[in-house]
């Protein structure tokens, strides 16, 4: 069964309106209707495809972890297109009465009087041979489209539309031909109205056929009756089927030619009579459309005959009452307007209910489900935003906690460094204290191929200084490296476990990559080669009892240079002094030779001890003065023993400088002189090693922190792209909130039209 028509109970009071009222036609509610149900349903196609574009904006916005889905996308973008056809469907409704009955009874010529003109062909000569629909055009002229075609054929009159419709060979009883007439001569057609006409009930058996082809979208039938008979199973077979297909459709039964009835007057009641209750009995009893109370409002006795010309003799400006006329024409005029009136005001009702009521209820139905769509991704996004809010404020504490740790830590660890690079700046400090008293030993253990020429001698004093700078070297590193590098990895631990926490868990698994694996090792650089570039050895052979040794050994090398030349000085000044007496020995009488020997020997001894350690390599002039002065002391035989002891001390010393001595010696010499040299650079090599444990230090810290540096970049960008996410969800709560706003306007407009023109007024 068809979607149910419901019958309007529209008719009680409608027959005796007054007929002040003709100029506001009933027709116009359709119009209005279908003009304010087309808005509604612009705005809800609009509002969908708004709708539509935000969830697919929204669905496709990674970075708002599809707050929206694909089924809301895709249930969303089918009411659109649903919305869309619903849109076309309604600008082609339009209110549709089918009007039904056997050859010849006048259909066409009611159709005509409602219309106030000769639109259909009608009267002697003319059968309707298949369905004609009229409907107005705002076009000035006339023309008619046949089934299937688009073609608009020109028609000028109702003669030449009945010549082409009787010479189109074409054309059945199952064919529809539109025929659309210029609304400007016809007010009925002006209000979406549109008159089917129809074949005769008698002249075809496909009725089912006709009704699924042209009767389930109609509004109201009208069965048009000859009432000088009485109604035929023909007409009532059509009907029983009409209702088979539609739930009680709207149905007018006219009985026509009522005209005739004014020859016998004494019989015209009884035979209303009779038509009124076969008619009624008809609609009630076999159809069920109506009941007892309604159906008289459904039936009317008329004359389209007499009805189209009157009207069109109006039209031409003549009395509607002129020419022959039955009596009894007003009653029938009456009645014939009575209908018009209450077949308007069904229709529109009608019409209005059947064409837009689904239509509405799906609207609203597609609304509510559009205002869930949108209450659902407001609510996604509100819990996503207060989320991303308890994120991006935990991440901005675990960002402030970072830096003000970092801070504290950078300082702490600067404190560290120092202390750490002090303790190995001692450490290597005092093992090269060591290591410098121990050089002797360390130079005794060198062992090479020792010759007093020039290029031996050099290659010699090569390997001595490569000898010492790895013997130290390895010696310092046996000292100290160990502890220096326990040291180091202890503080790179303190560090990890220091910073650790700053970073995220998956860089604190990886964190022991920062620390180097090889061992830490001090390089000391002693680089001896250069420090004792400019050692000169002496290895020619010096007598132990020497003047030069004798006063080096009592002075040390640099008084007795000084004293040496202070000597040379006073005996230049010494001589002249001798051949010159001073003025103070003129007026002295000269000593005695005894007094006189022992003063010179007195000047002699005091001359010696005063002025020894200024005598230099001068031997002959030294042993003149000290000879004679020993001898005058002493005597001559303590000299020659003097002289023989000492000569043969010369002569055990001369032969026992052998090549051994020379390189005892030089060895010695090194010595002292490495020792010099090292001793000054001890402060620099400490330094140096301090600056190779702070570097080392201070580099795994710098990774460390550049891996906390990374750590805040990536929580700044976090919180950055948190910002921003949490501005999006923000404009989709309001995106969203105002697309429901918007559909509740639309439920309130549909609800406005549901009482408007859907529900029974009162």
């Amino acid at each position: 069964m068809v979607t149910s028509l419901e019958h309007l109970s529209c008719f009680g009071d409608f027959k005796g309106k007054a007929m002040d009222q003709e100029d506001r036609s009933p027709l116009k509610h359709f119009v209005l209707a279908k003009k304010k149900i087309g808005d509604v349903f612009e705005q809800l196609l609009n509002y969908v495809q708004e709708g539509s574009q935000f969830v697919k904006d929204t669905c496709y916005n990674d970075s708002l972890e599809h707050i929206a889905n694909g089924d809301q996308l895709e249930e969303i973008e089918a009411y659109t297109s649903k919305l869309a056809v619903i849109k076309e469907v309604l600008a082609r409704r339009h209110m549709k009465v089918a009007f039904f009955g056997r050859t010849s009874n006048g259909k066409s010529t009611v159709i005509n009087a409602m219309l106030h003109d000769r639109v259909m062909p009608s009267g002697i000569g003319h059968t309707t041979n298949c369905f004609l629909s009229v409907e107005g055009t705002d076009e000035d002229r006339a023309y008619l489209k046949t089934e299937g075609s688009e073609e608009e054929k020109s028609i000028k009159t109702v003669n030449q539309l009945a010549h082409a419709l009787h010479m189109d060979e074409s054309l059945d009883a199952g064919c529809l031909v539109k025929v659309f007439w210029p609304k400007t001569k016809c007010a009925l057609l002006r209000d979406d109205l549109v008159l089917m006409d129809s074949p005769g009930t008698d002249v075809t058996t496909q009725l089912d056929s006709w009704i699924d082809k042209f009767c389930l979208d109609a509004d109201v039938f009208v069965l048009v009756a000859n009432s000088e008979s009485t109604l035929m199973n023909t007409e009532k077979h059509f009907f029983h089927k009409v209702n088979e297909r539609l739930s009680k459709p709207n149905i007018f039964i006219l009985n026509n030619r009522w005209d005739a009835s004014a020859s016998e007057p004494e019989y015209m009641e009884d035979v209303r009579k009779q038509h009124m209750d076969r008619c009624v009995n008809f609609l009630v009893e076999e159809l069920k459309v109506v009941d007892w109370q309604q159906a008289p409002n459904h039936i009317f006795f008329v004359s389209a005959k007499e009805v189209l010309n009157s009207r069109m003799q109006r039209a031409q400006g003549m009395p509607e009452s002129g020419g022959a006329l039955a009596e009894g024409f007003q009653e029938r005029l009456k009645e014939f307007q009575s209908f018009e009136r209450t077949f308007e005001e069904c229709i529109s009702q009608s019409a209005v209910k059947t064409k837009f009521e689904q239509h509405t209820i799906r609207a609203k139905q597609i609304t509510e489900s559009v205002k869930d769509i949108m209450d659902q991704i407001n609510i996604a996004a509100a819990e996503k935003r207060v989320a991303s809010l308890e994120e991006r404020e935990y991440l901005m504490d675990r960002l402030e906690f970072v830096r003000n740790q970092l801070n504290l830590l950078i300082e702490d660890i600067k404190k560290k460094i120092k202390m750490v690079s002090e303790q190995v700046a001692s450490q290597v400090s005092n093992a090269m204290a060591e290591e410098i008293c121990r050089l002797s030993v360390l130079i005794d253990e060198f062992r090479a191929d020792f010759h007093p020429s020039l290029h031996v001698l050099k290659i010699y004093k090569s390997e001595l200084l490569n000898h010492v700078e790895k013997g130290m070297g390895k010696n310092l590193a046996f000292r100290c490296s160990d502890a220096v590098n326990a040291s180091v990895q202890s503080s790179q631990k303190e560090m990890i476990e220091c910073l650790q926490p700053l970073l995220p868990p998956d860089v604190q698994s990886q964190i022991h990559m920062l620390i180097p694996s090889r061992k830490f090792d001090l390089s000391y650089d002693l680089n001896c080669a250069t420090l004792c570039a400019d050692f000169q050895e002496n290895i020619e052979f010096q007598f132990s009892l020497g003047w030069t040794a004798l006063v080096s050994r009592f002075l040390g090398p640099a008084n007795a240079k000084r004293a040496l030349m202070l000597v040379d000085q006073n005996l230049q000044l010494t001589r002249p002094s001798a051949t010159t007496p001073g003025n103070g020995a003129i007026v002295q009488a000269p000593p005695s030779n005894q007094s006189q020997a022992v003063m010179n020997q007195e000047e002699l001894m005091m001359s010696m001890i005063a002025n020894l350690a200024s005598i230099t390599s001068r031997t002959s002039m030294s042993v003149v003065i000290v000879g004679g002065v020993v001898w005058r002391m002493i005597g001559w035989r303590v000299i020659a023993l003097s002289m023989s002891l000492y000569g043969l001390v010369y002569l055990f010393e001369r032969l026992t400088w052998t090549t051994k001595a020379k390189e005892r010696a030089l060895k010695k010499q090194f010595v002292d002189y490495a020792t010099e040299k090292l001793q000054m650079i001890v402060s620099f090599t400490s330094s140096n090693c301090s600056h190779q444990v702070q570097q080392e230090i201070a580099s795994t810290f710098a990774r460390l922190c550049q891996q906390v540096d990374i750590t805040q970049r990536d929580l700044e960008n976090e919180i950055s792209r948190l910002t921003t996410k949490i501005q999006q969800l923000e404009t989709v709560q309001s995106s969203s909130k105002a697309l429901r706003h918007k559909a509740t306007d639309l439920e309130r407009q549909l609800e406005s039209f549901t009482s408007q023109y859907l529900q029974p007024q009162n």
